[in-house]
């Protein structure tokens, strides 16, 4: 298996590289064997930018090649211009894979002032009435949008938690403490699944329902958010030594080995009517890895780590034998990734679903670099 894993991440280094000599823009999916990029003017489709500095960085580490670290930092410094903005709700996804996973790597400090800008900035999107961070929308907007989470927000909680390590402020880490508290509370189910939206009432932050907005229906379990949440709650847990977030992260795991297929790549919606005949999501199964072995690094019984570690290794290894673009020329790295099937976006290379996929082979195969690129400490936050 370990041979298999070093092919897998020399290929994804090839494919890195040739990325860095002909992309123009941020990387979002492929159509007809290219790249289709962030629209430039469009804020939220923005929130795909730090995969493709991430996955710069990452290849900047384990090759030690400058030429890689000079595009990364290049490619970082392209996104200070959102550090701003309001307009997202995916700042961590941006600013904690490009400029926070660079200074891990560098010791570089320049780094961090625009990273500690877009988390100031971040928290006008809290809601303290209802203990949560507001998804989509503008932060004056509709009470439809002022009043929505999603469990894509998990992702974002450790740019917090990471601040507060970072600044001494606890008010940054008792924010993602809280969101993450609402979002087990509101979008967890018995069984371990999860929905992907919850509804508020944003003026008394009173909980009103489950919903989607990329799965089939609210009472179903749309693959990626499980890996969200399966991620982002590991994530809680080592940050807060919360036994709520290690407890929900181990259900979700527990979920997502129970309903996995064959090859271990999960359908887009765990629940579709349609399975077998119907779309797979390789980013799902990447994120699904990744995940694991953040709840691995975590654990507290050595007997659930070394469930949770062979299953990453069990996934991974299926989507390098069964997902890998390998003979068909197009630039990505994973095939069969669904941005969203609701809105007819699937069957395609994703740069999110590339990112963990070479995040869970460094992790796998550079236990050395874990400290460096995957630090956690409890942090007290109530």
């Amino acid at each position: 298996m370990t041979h298999q894993l070093k092919e897998a991440l020399n290929y994804s280094l090839n494919i890195i590289e040739q990325n860095i000599n002909t992309l123009t823009y941020f990387p979002e999916r492929c159509e007809n064997g290219v790249w289709v990029t962030a629209e430039e003017k469009r804020i939220p489709s923005h929130w795909v930018d730090g995969f493709w500095t991430g996955l710069l960085w990452l290849a900047a580490v384990h090759t030690q090649d400058s030429n890689f670290e000079t595009a990364a930092r290049a490619w970082t410094q392209k996104l200070a211009w959102l550090k701003h903005t309001t307009d997202t709700h995916d700042l961590g996804f941006i600013f904690y894979l490009s400029n926070v996973l660079g200074y891990r790597i560098t010791g570089d400090e320049s780094l961090l002032p625009d990273a500690l800008t877009a988390v100031e900035t971040f928290t006008q999107r809290y809601n303290p009435r209802g203990e949560y961070m507001q998804a989509w929308g503008h932060i004056d907007g509709p009470p439809h949008e002022r009043g929505r989470i999603n469990v894509d927000l998990m992702m974002n909680m450790p740019f917090f938690f990471w601040a507060s390590a970072r600044t001494g402020n606890i008010k940054y880490g008792q924010i993602a403490s809280r969101h993450a508290r609402t979002s087990r509370h509101t979008l967890m189910r018995p069984d371990g699944s999860i929905a992907q939206v919850a509804d508020f009432n944003p003026d008394t932050g009173v909980f009103l329902r489950q919903e989607t907005h990329q799965g089939l229906s609210h009472n179903t379990c749309w693959s990626r958010g499980l890996g969200w949440a399966l991620y982002g709650f590991a994530e809680a847990y080592r940050w807060t030594g919360s036994e709520l977030f290690l407890y929900t992260a181990r259900q979700t795991a527990a979920y997502a080995i129970a309903n996995a297929p064959q090859d271990k790549v999960p359908f887009w919606d765990y629940n579709s009517l349609d399975i077998p005949n119907t779309y797979r999501d390789s980013s799902a199964a990447a994120v699904i890895a990744a995940g694991l072995l953040e709840l691995e690094a975590g654990e507290t019984d050595a007997t659930l780590a070394a469930r949770w570690r062979a299953e990453a290794e069990a996934i991974t290894l299926s989507l390098w034998q069964n997902y890998s673009t390998r003979e068909t020329g197009i630039p990505a790295i994973l095939l069969k990734g669904s941005r969203s099937v609701p809105h007819n976006w699937m069957e395609h290379p994703l740069i999110y679903g590339d990112y963990y996929f070479v995040e869970t082979l460094v992790r796998l195969l550079r236990p050395d670099l874990e400290s460096t690129l995957f630090p956690r400490q409890v942090l007290h936050v109530g």
